[in-house]
């Protein structure tokens, strides 16, 4: 029974290591291969994995992990860049009073005001959420910013009565430990400044009190007299804005591709002011996942006038009434976060 046990521990053991030794020279020739862009993507993209980031120091010095980021980064703007909101032109919402069930030659005529798309490239997919009314998005967060674990989407979502939403900014993580309940930078939800420092400038994306996206660089105080309702801040490494004005705001060179392909959640809005909810699933078999500019030309197709990526990775998920309406790569699920752009009922 002791030779049989320690046969079995064996084979084991042998086939881990052989799986490590396969999956080190795949990485060894991803990275040293002939293929520039093989090595770019698989840079930036485990680079962009807070747990994953140490693997490219197997391979590269600090020093060429430092160049191969710095030639994929996007565009960053200068301080008090803020987009132009007399380009979004907002239809009045009037108050439907026909029959919802009314047909029209056996067909409803009603407009959905949420439509729920499927986004497919050649390596990725995902599901784009079109919001009709802006002015039904909104910033939700947890009940408490603290040291601890937050909440994923549908519990946030569950807990204002929304019917659907998208993971927002980002959450303290230091990679050994972190905050998912803590968030990085500024908030406001609702018209409550909930976290930030008045004249600290922040990557601003939120709706103003006419419901318009406003995406930027700029202090908290300058978005409050904006009439900022609602916003989050990202890092510009993590989520950076997409589109300012119909310009997109990508890396020059041709040649590469704005970060890695992984798990990306964006926002953007149309000039009628429909909003642009989309998560891309990424680090699966079926979708390896999006780049920045990748989401630039899914945000491009959909009209979008300004977007900005949000949180992306684990975080990445979409709920619809209380269901998670993507494939988060996660085994355990979506990951916890400490907000969320909701869609009020």
């Amino acid at each position: 029974m002791k030779k049989l046990i320690l046969r079995i521990l064996s084979v084991i053991f042998v086939t881990l290591l052989l799986l490590v030794i396969g999956l080190y020279g795949v990485m060894w020739i991803l990275v040293k291969g002939p293929s520039s862009a093989a090595k770019q993507q698989f840079v930036c993209a485990v680079q962009e994995s807070s747990a994953m980031g140490w693997v490219a120091n197997l391979y590269l010095s600090q020093a060429e992990i430092d160049e191969i980021l710095e030639k994929n980064r996007m565009q960053e703007v200068a301080q008090g860049t803020v987009s132009d909101t007399d380009l979004i032109h907002i239809a009045e919402q009037e108050e439907n009073t026909e029959d919802p069930n009314a047909e029209v030659n056996g067909t409803p005529q009603e407009e959905p005001e949420i439509q729920i798309e499927d986004v497919m490239g050649t390596t990725y997919r995902g599901k784009m959420m079109i919001v009709k009314d802006p002015s039904r998005i909104f910033v939700g967060t947890v009940e408490e910013f603290k040291e601890g674990t937050g909440q994923v989407v549908a519990d946030i979502a569950k807990r204002y009565g929304a019917v659907g939403g998208i993971n927002g900014g980002e959450f303290v993580d230091m990679g050994s430990y972190a905050y998912s309940a803590m968030p990085v930078g500024c908030v406001i939800s609702q018209g409550n400044v909930l976290a930030g420092s008045m004249d600290e400038v922040y990557n601003i994306t939120g709706f103003n009190k006419d419901n318009i996206l406003v995406v930027g660089k700029m202090t908290l105080r300058q978005a409050i007299e904006m009439g900022i309702r609602d916003c989050v801040h990202t890092l510009h490494e993590t989520g950076p804005f997409l589109i300012i004005n119909g310009e997109p705001l990508s890396v020059p060179d041709t040649s590469v591709y704005g970060g890695g392909k992984n798990p990306r959640t964006a926002i953007g809005q149309r000039a009628d002011g429909s909003v642009l909810l989309l998560t891309v699933d990424g680090r699966q078999a079926n979708s390896i996942g999006a780049t920045f500019k990748e989401l630039v030309y899914i945000m491009q197709d959909y009209g979008a006038v300004n977007a900005a990526a949000m949180d992306g990775g684990t975080s990445t998920q979409m709920v619809y009434n209380g269901e998670v309406v993507n494939s988060p790569y996660s085994p355990t699920g979506p990951r916890t976060c400490p907000t969320a752009y909701l869609v009020a009922p």
